[in-house]
């Protein structure tokens, strides 16, 4: 039996319910992962249902796995066998794997990411529209969409109304068929493919209904279209369902989240029961009721308030300062000095924000004041399209079959090979069981191909093996500076950055690369040592994969993120910056009238705060070189005025603010020279 006791009472009404299907309402730091791991844990050891027969989704890899780590401690990892504890993109590959000659795809298929697929959207739009780059972003976030809302390409032409929608139509229709080519998918294609696959294959649908017999869905109010119809396919006429979410923390409306999809429940499942989590287990009293006040400014179709009995805790900050560099110097100064009166650590405070480009002040003050800071969401060294593109070329100079590599190189820069060649090239080497690096140098590709394709390709194949020669016979960095040269990568560059300086910057990124492989080099050298380019590009590729690692780092460093980032996390101090209006809500929101959205951000945010919140703004900001006077967010004005202190609204005079500074500065002096 599963000991169901450390649960509050409607925690274990929520654990125990399997009549029928369940919607678990949870607050945010309401417990809601000891609800789905204990559950699960109840479901095997006290309901009978094998692990194998039970699959639980959520957004993020992390989380999962943290999901299947507790089960397989409560029940043992005998007892967890078989158990599929998953993100939904990692359900649906598992899918179109087990399917994948159904769904018409050869094993070992690839998923291209979001930078590979914009390529090939840049390239169809150039070949067919003539277009130059500047609406790429628009049709790939636009084919995205109606991914998401399962339309298919012909669906999408026969609904297009005006021109534009005509053209990111048969944009999709023609990218469609190249990831077809390639034997690739994209990110929106693991939900899409197996949902369509579901609605077109009875027999398909049985095979997975029958394997999954109980399914939970965590973040539920996170799902798009697709994702609710894979969840209501899987689940068909059964009962065995629950999810779990909260439409306060719906905040991915701009990547096609519906918090709809929560009431959507009630009409496709009439016997739905409702078990709503109000206790946190996070916060103090005085921050939730803070939370409660803004969210009840938002329209509900689940009314619930959040209560804690952790006590009042201190009165809520905010913080005007003169401008956003007196904002981060104060924010900064008062982490040193909180971090040394009352000795908290680093990572206790985070700082968020809006958006990425406020960080670039605070980054400043805390590199002054020497405060390590761990900055979350900023783009990694290799996710930047140019080094992508580099390390390409150096994955196919040392391993000839990696189609991956191929694939994202083969027309960057342009060399006028289509998608039609591209297709019978991938026949042709499928066919020959051969990589298609491997098939551009065969006899057997003129049956399929034009001449002139045969001639293009087989030029590539023969410059690259040249390249490849050279790199392992001669100087390997003088060969790869050779390859740049020839693709004339730094012109190609200049064509497809919005600036000059950007082209510049994107061509040191590369540069610095090939420096790495020539100090790897060089460092063998000193030590008498012989390292080839496969060992310089292996280790790249494996600093590539530790600096992923590293983005779950717990070393003492002040947490720097958005607030779309912050959600799911906790934190002991929390400052919220730039709470003003156009930054917070946002610019775009107001004008598009979508400030519930923007609301349900500022809920996240104060959610987060365990101890202390401060929210600051700035009297004036800079923009584009020049000083703004800015307003304050309306959202201060919904806060409970009894449970926050306004400091710096009423000007005080000159001579106080002078005097404050000074108590601060002192203060410091103070407690380091106790150290």
């Amino acid at each position: 039996m599963v000991d169901l006791s450390q649960l509050n009472p409607r925690q274990r009404e929520a654990a125990k319910y399997i009549d029928g299907p369940l919607l678990v309402l949870a607050g945010a730091g309401s417990g809601k992962t000891s609800v789905i791991t204990r559950k699960i844990a109840y479901l095997i050891g006290s309901c009978g249902i094998k692990a194998h027969h039970i699959a639980a989704v959520t957004f993020t890899n992390k989380a999962a796995r943290e999901m299947k780590e507790r089960v397989s401690s409560l029940v043992g990892k005998g007892g967890a066998k078989g158990l599929t504890v998953s993100t939904f993109h990692n359900l649906g590959l598992n899918i179109i794997r087990f399917e994948n000659k159904t769904a018409g795809y050869k094993p070992g298929f690839s998923i291209l990411d979001q930078d590979d697929c914009k390529g090939i959207i840049r390239d169809v739009m150039h070949r067919e529209h003539g277009d130059d780059g500047d609406m790429i972003e628009l049709v790939q976030n636009a084919i995205s969409s109606l991914k998401n809302d399962l339309i298919e390409p012909h669906q999408a032409i026969e609904m297009a109304t005006s021109p534009q929608e005509m053209m990111i139509a048969q944009t999709y229709e023609v990218y469609q068929r190249m990831l077809r080519a390639y034997n690739a998918v994209d990110f929106d294609d693991l939900i899409m493919v197996p949902t369509l696959l579901f609605m077109k294959h009875e027999e398909v649908l049985a095979r997975w209904q029958k394997k999954i017999r109980y399914l939970l869905v965590d973040e539920y109010q996170d799902t798009n279209t697709s994702q609710y119809e894979l969840v209501k396919l899987l689940v068909g006429h059964r009962t065995g369902l629950t999810v779990v979410g909260d439409d306060d923390q719906s905040i991915y409306a701009w990547r096609g989240a519906k918090p709809e999809n929560l009431s959507l429940l009630k009409k496709d499942f009439p016997t739905l029961k409702l078990v709503k989590l109000e206790q946190n287990y996070r916060s103090t009293g005085l921050i939730l009721n803070a939370a409660n006040r803004v969210i009840d400014n938002n329209p509900h179709e689940f009314e619930k308030k959040l209560w804690s009995d952790k006590g009042y805790g201190d009165p809520i900050r905010i913080l005007k300062c003169r401008n956003d560099e007196v904002e981060s110097e104060r924010i900064a100064t008062e982490i040193v000095e909180r971090r040394l009166r009352y000795g908290c650590g680093y990572k206790d405070f985070a700082v968020l924000y809006r958006g990425n480009h406020q960080s670039r002040v605070i980054e400043m003050k805390l590199q002054a004041y020497q405060v390590p800071y761990k900055l979350s969401g900023g783009q990694s060294f290799f996710g930047r399209n140019e080094i992508k593109d580099i390390m390409g070329y150096l994955r196919l100079l040392i391993n000839p079959s990696d189609d991956a590599a191929f694939l994202r190189i083969i027309n960057t820069p342009r060399r006028e090979i289509g998608p039609t060649t591209i297709e019978k090239l991938s026949e042709y080497a499928a066919m020959r069981g051969i990589s298609m690096m491997s098939a551009t140098t065969e006899m057997g590709l003129e049956q399929m191909l034009m001449p002139k394709a045969v001639d293009r390709l087989r030029r590539f194949g023969h410059w690259l093996e040249n390249i490849t020669k050279n790199a392992y016979t001669d100087d390997p960095v003088a060969a790869i500076k050779e390859m740049i040269a020839d693709i004339d990568y730094e012109g190609y560059l200049l064509q497809n950055s919005g600036t000059p300086n950007q082209a510049e910057r994107r061509m040191k990124n590369v540069w610095f690369l090939i420096d790495s492989v020539n100090k790897m080099i060089e460092k063998a050298d000193e030590v008498g040592e012989e390292v080839t380019i496969e060992d310089a590009v292996g280790k790249l590729i494996l600093r590539d994969m530790m600096e992923q690692q590293e983005q779950e780092d717990e070393t003492d460093q002040v947490q720097l993120m958005t607030l779309h980032a912050s959600k799911g996390l906790e934190f002991p101090h929390v400052y919220i910056m730039g709470m003003e209006e156009e930054l917070m809500p946002h610019r775009n929101s107001i004008e598009a009238d979508t400030i519930e959205e923007e609301r349900r951000l500022m809920y996240v945010g104060i959610t987060r705060a365990k101890r202390t919140l401060a929210l600051t703004y700035a009297g004036k900001r800079r923009q584009y070189g020049e000083a703004i006077t800015t307003t304050h967010s309306r959202f201060l004005d919904e806060l409970p005025p009894d449970d926050i202190t306004w400091e710096g609204r009423d000007e005080s005079s000159e001579e106080e603010k002078k005097q404050r500074g000074q108590e601060t500065l002192s203060s410091l002096r103070n407690m380091l020279a106790d150290f």
